[in-house]
């Protein structure tokens, strides 16, 4: 060390050899990345041999054999293993307005084993999509159809923002082994193991019921009249859209799709179409735009009815239910008790084939 050289200058010109930083080894990165392609691939293979096993969205569901636990209240993705398999020789198709009805009351009441495939703000074409792969590879007893102002548009929307997994509704379900491995179907996926091991209930029951409105040691009547009046919905999926702008007379596209799934059933199958019974104010008001496109509508329903061998009954009519607003929630959704009623009309209409002593329900065609 030079004599005008302070101690740390001269450690800073002569590092200690211990101390100096090593060169990088090829060998051992080489070894980090096949360790973590290794584990990588590990990992993944065992998301997909768990999601197989599982089997969260029942691709091995057929007519006889079940789908899994319902673990999930996405309609959409839970929906179609049922439509799939099960012991099921009916089904209900519509929206939130038609999911009240018990399948067991069904059951009951037409002789049939039903399911309830009713989705949230489901639009036709989801409906029709749901409905045929219903249809496909079984015996079908009898068919119930729940009709909103969506079926009477003149051009309904394909799908709304909630995700329609097409994959799920082809028949076969091509390539959906692969399909479902993803975080919702690893998420679904874990419920079913829960379910299994009896740490997790069934989200739906496996004929798709659910009740979907608030408790009914909840209701309000006063919040239930600012819904009514304001048209909120107490179901933010429940959306109706409204007819638009076009003529009464103008095309309705989605009729053209019930008249084929009519068409599809069997000859013997009981074929029920009904517009169920929302609130007066959600209804089109005699002499009014939508007042003319909802008669049009149910005059060409009522037609394809008849046509098609349908019993057609119209709950969408200011009645002792409609007009009496301690029955809902909101402009749409009825409370519980008003889906008994609905099933038990629906049976008298089929028995009798007349309107309702009462003004609760209108028949439009009978078989």
């Amino acid at each position: 060390m030079r004599q005008d050289q302070s101690p740390s200058d001269a450690r800073r010109e002569d590092p200690d050899p211990a101390l100096a930083p090593r060169a990088a080894d090829p060998a051992a990165w080489r070894r980090f990345g096949r360790d973590m392609a290794v584990a990588a691939l590990a990992i993944g293979a065992a998301a997909v041999a768990f999601v197989m096993a599982m089997d969260p969205y029942g691709l091995r569901a057929a007519p006889g054999r079940p789908g899994g636990p319902i673990m999930d209240r996405n309609q959409r993705f839970m929906y179609p293993q049922i439509a799939r398999g099960g012991p099921f020789d009916a089904a209900v198709f519509g929206t939130s307005t038609a999911r009240l009805l018990d399948p067991e009351d069904l059951d009951r009441a037409f002789g049939a084993r039903f399911a309830n495939l009713a989705i949230n703000a489901a639009t036709p074409d989801e409906q029709g999509r749901l409905a045929a792969l219903f249809l496909a590879g079984r015996p079908v007893r009898a068919a119930l159809f729940g009709l909103d102002a969506t079926w009477c548009a003149g051009a309904p929307p394909r799908r709304t923002a909630h995700p329609f997994p097409d994959w799920l509704y082809e028949p076969e379900a091509p390539g959906a082994v692969l399909k479902q491995v993803n975080l919702q179907g690893l998420a679904v996926a874990g419920r079913v193991a829960l379910h299994a091991l009896h740490l997790a209930p069934e989200r739906l029951r496996p004929d798709g019921y659910g009740v979907f409105t608030p408790p009914e040691a909840a209701y309000d009547l006063a919040r239930a009249r600012l819904h009514i009046r304001a048209g909120t919905r107490s179901d933010p999926e429940a959306v109706e859209p409204a007819s638009g702008p076009d003529r009464p007379e103008a095309g309705m596209p989605a009729l053209d799709r019930l008249d084929a799934l009519l068409a599809a059933l069997p000859a013997p199958a009981r074929r029920i179409v009904a517009f169920m019974p929302v609130h007066v104010a959600a209804q089109g008001a005699s002499g009014t735009e939508q007042g003319r496109r909802e008669a049009a509508c149910k005059a060409r329903v009522a037609e394809i009815g008849r046509r098609r061998g349908a019993l057609v009954v119209d709950f969408r009519i200011p009645s002792p239910v409609t007009t009496e607003d301690s029955n809902y929630w909101d402009a749409l959704h009825y409370r519980l008790p008003i889906a008994s009623r609905i099933v038990a009309g629906l049976k008298a209409a089929a028995e009798t084939g007349a309107d309702d002593s009462q003004g609760f329900y209108r028949v439009l065609a009978r078989p």
